[in-house]
């Protein structure tokens, strides 16, 4: 008799290694139910890519993960917890700081900053990957917001903290909520200073965007903020190293990527590996899913992961394949909530694969000292450990 099927996000065996309870999830359970934490699980591309792109009945509004799960999730994560047309307001405000033009501007800005982070490492020859990585979204972010230097590096460990779950708990530590309020206490003095003395900076663009004299509250660009100062380094130092350690398990695929396919390594990563496992939803009315009534208000948390390894999108779905159609991929959502970083986050994975490439003929990685970074919602590595031969 085979074990039971059991799906708690916060478990952190499941965490380094989701995808065989993915795999379970979408044959024998496609429509999931956890009691003892209260909420029903979607695996299936289908269903997911459909749910995310069906804001009237999942609604963001409670939040996007179970643990901040709130009526007012609003005023901690923006616009990430609103509906249309609400939702449509905020995002017609914020993408004036996210143009293609804006972004285009930024890459030799994020070459420069990867070369100078990665060459200490590269030049010792055995490091960390994450922590040489972690440190270029931390200063693309930072450049993009226009903080202080000296502020960078505290600015990113407050991020860590508030990604990390080390206790697999189902709520947010003490941690997480002293962390944000640090965070959102600098925002807040960034806002006040860039208001007496605007810059060519996002709080600046944020503060002056308008849409038919519809603008942004110091609240709402505090949100924005904070999304953007989490997110937007977490998710790319994730990639990065799932990256760089599926390259080394797939040494066919890693020939292909060193022939000049850093793009499609890229996609092929977010696809097979990608950082972002998760997001929640609320049920708006009473709905039948897979013959089973579920109620409106239930919390459904839609397993993108899960969606991009279903082989009803992607033949072969289990199988590295950087030749591949990644098109159907959701690791940025779909629909109205499309992650508007996607963006910056392509271009720095594929910048900063870019330098590695270019200056490693080879390199292996020690699987002692690799160490995961537990967290519902983002998987990836806190360690990996990596011995490079350069060119």
């Amino acid at each position: 008799m085979g074990r039971p099927l059991l799906y708690n996000p916060f478990d952190h065996a499941l965490q380094e290694n989701p995808y065989p309870a993915y795999a379970r999830l979408r044959e024998e359970a496609p429509l999931y139910r956890n009691d003892e934490l209260d909420f029903w699980a979607l695996s299936r591309h289908a269903d997911v890519s459909a749910a995310l792109r069906d804001p009237g009945h999942f609604s963001s509004a409670h939040g996007v993960t179970l643990e901040l799960w709130d009526a007012d999730a609003a005023a901690l994560v923006g616009f990430l917890a609103m509906d249309p047309p609400r939702h449509t307001r905020m995002r017609a405000l914020v993408s004036r700081g996210f143009t293609p033009a804006r972004v285009a501007r930024l890459e030799p800005a994020v070459r420069a900053v990867t070369r100078r982070h990665l060459a200490p490492a590269l030049e010792t020859g055995t490091f960390d990957l994450v922590g040489a990585v972690a440190a270029i979204p931390s200063h693309v972010v930072s450049e993009l917001l226009g903080v202080a230097p000296q502020d960078r590096a505290e600015m990113a460990r407050l991020a860590d903290v508030m990604v990390a779950r080390p206790d697999g708990d189902a709520v947010a530590p003490p941690a997480f909520w002293e962390a944000a309020a640090a965070l959102v206490a600098r925002y807040r003095a960034l806002i006040a200073e860039r208001r007496g003395r605007p810059r060519d900076d996002l709080v600046s663009t944020l503060i002056s965007a308008d849409v038919d004299g519809d603008r942004l509250s110091d609240d709402e660009i505090v949100a924005v903020l904070s999304l953007i100062g989490v997110a937007g380094i977490e998710s790319v130092t994730k990639l990065a190293a799932n990256a760089w350690y599926q390259g080394r398990l797939h040494p066919e695929q890693r020939a292909i990527a060193w022939r000049g396919a850093i793009s499609a390594w890229v996609e092929e990563t977010l696809r097979y590996d990608g950082s972002a496992q998760m997001v929640a939803r609320r049920l708006t009315r009473d709905t039948v899913l897979y013959g089973t009534a579920v109620p409106a208000g239930a919390r459904v948390a839609l397993l993108v992961a899960s969606a991009n390894r279903d082989p009803r999108a992607f033949p072969d779905a289990d199988r590295y394949d950087l030749t591949r159609d990644t098109g159907r991929t959701v690791a940025f959502g779909s629909g109205p909530h499309f992650c508007l970083g996607a963006a910056i986050a392509r271009l720095q994975l594929r910048v900063i694969l870019e330098e590695l490439v270019a200056a490693v003929d080879d390199y292996d990685i020690d699987e002692r000292g690799v160490a995961f970074a537990h967290s519902p919602n983002l998987r990836g590595f806190s360690a990996l450990p990596t011995s490079v031969r350069l060119r």
